[in-house]
């Protein structure tokens, strides 16, 4: 087998990711591999630089499949370059900062309330009496930005 292909053993070693997991990823045109005329899994070094793009973007929170829509955008599926990184953190600095402001909101309000309204039923009343965040749409509306009507709103 030439320098330039890994088992997958081997694969899961240097990448830190448990073979069944690169399976998926391989499933999931994440990462592509070939079998070996006796039938072994195995990967080329350069995907390994794939994965690490994978869970780095996992680690900030992007879906898989925001993660393949990122990878497709790249010519002939090769590996991500630092320009490429580069160029899709760019794009997804918006989705982080909204993230990075979902939890502080999250954080400001955990100890009053949480998601459609608080944690206890008698307070849930005072802020948000016949469940009048539901009107505002799907989700934990104050989590998401709403403002209880009775609170006022905080200066950002």
């Amino acid at each position: 087998m030439p320098d330039s292909w890994l088992l997958i053993g081997e694969f899961s070693r240097r990448t830190g990711v448990a073979a069944s997991a690169l399976r998926f990823y391989e499933q999931q045109g994440l990462i592509h591999g070939q079998r070996s005329p006796g039938g072994q899994r195995r990967f080329a070094r350069s995907e390994l630089r794939r994965v690490a793009f994978v869970r780095a973007a996992q680690a900030v929170g992007l879906s898989l499949e925001q993660i393949r829509s990122a990878l497709a955008t790249l010519p002939d599926a090769r590996t991500p370059t630092q320009a490429d990184w580069q160029r899709l953190a760019r794009a997804w600095q918006p989705l982080l900062d909204e993230r990075i402001a979902a939890l502080t909101r999250l954080r400001d309000r955990l100890a009053s309330c949480i998601g459609c309204g608080c944690l206890s039923l008698t307070r849930c009343a005072l802020y948000n009496p016949d469940d009048t965040a539901a009107a505002r749409g799907a989700g934990a509306r104050y989590l998401l930005g709403d403002v209880p009507p009775d609170i006022p709103a905080k200066p950002r």
